[in-house]
């Protein structure tokens, strides 16, 4: 099983559920009485509408009989989609240093055509270095065990291959200053995150702008965010916003299209992929 089915599970999951969703609306009935036609609770629906549970083939074929689907050809399209839905993806192998609420968010990072992001604490992680990628995890979990470290490190590392993969989506980050002035280990270890961001800015399929903080103030005043696009068209795009114990995930039309304008204003605010790798290089001399 390659990274990309795996990640494309999350995806079909998501597919799968908002289409469960229209079939029910559409026939006008109610999450709790498609809940008791399966047994189970209308939280249970919710979660499955949502895409965030595996499904039952037994759950699936007697909702679709509930909403009125008794074409084959629709039916087994759907159940095929739930198969696809169930495969489990490389990141469970981490579960033991992955909270459950990050599990969908790799999946659909994976799965992703286009992943925008705007970052002020830290580099990103899909831009780390080991060193700064360990000096953050460490500087995070203050006593962890080293060997619980060095997990959630390989874990980012193994996230990072996603930029050179086959179907490597585009990546657009736009780093504020601050998270580049903020040392995480010591000079070299700063030394070197700025060296691979040089490098991985000339990559085709990555942009990289840094925000500096002769601006002043600009449009990402309310922090960090990412934006995810997908190939599938009827799949919308998602805002990730992280907190410190959970993740809200944003697919409002209109809310994501106020991240959309935000986002549009930084690319616009920032200074171009070249004039922000002489920022880099700037930083370097003087760290």
């Amino acid at each position: 099983m390659t990274a990309g089915e795996s990640s494309g599970s999350v995806v079909r999951r998501i597919l799968l559920g908002s289409q469960l969703r229209r079939l029910r609306e559409s026939r006008g009935i109610t999450r709790e009485a498609a809940g008791y036609s399966i047994r189970a609770s209308e939280s249970k629906i919710s979660r499955m509408e949502l895409g965030r549970v595996s499904f039952k083939a037994r759950d699936i074929q007697d909702l679709l009989t509930l909403y009125g689907v008794t074409d084959e050809t629709e039916r087994e399209a759907l159940l095929g989609l739930a198969r696809e839905a169930n495969v489990t993806g490389w990141w469970h192998s981490y579960g033991d240093v992955l909270p459950g609420w990050f599990q969908t968010y790799i999946g659909l990072e994976g799965a992703a055509s286009l992943i925008r992001i705007y970052e002020v604490q830290f580099v990103h992680g899909l831009l780390q270095t080991e060193a700064y990628a360990h000096a953050v995890v460490a500087r995070g979990m203050p006593g962890a065990p080293s060997a619980e470290i060095d997990r959630r490190v390989a874990l980012r590392l193994e996230r990072q291959k996603v930029l050179v993969s086959e179907r490597a989506p585009r990546f657009h980050a736009v780093l504020d200053e601050a998270a580049l002035r903020r040392p995480y280990g010591d000079r070299e270890v700063m030394r070197g995150q700025l060296k691979h961001l040089i490098e991985v800015s000339e990559q085709p399929n990555v942009t990289l702008q840094i925000m500096p903080f002769s601006f002043g103030g600009h449009a990402g005043e309310s922090g960090a965010f990412t934006m995810l696009r997908f190939p599938e068209s009827d799949l919308s795009d998602i805002v990730y916003l992280e907190q410190l114990t959970s993740a809200l995930y944003v697919d409002k039309r209109e809310e994501v299209a106020q991240y959309e304008r935000v986002m549009a204003r930084l690319h616009q605010d920032s200074p171009g992929p070249e004039e922000s790798r002489d920022l880099l290089r700037g930083l370097l001399q003087l760290t």
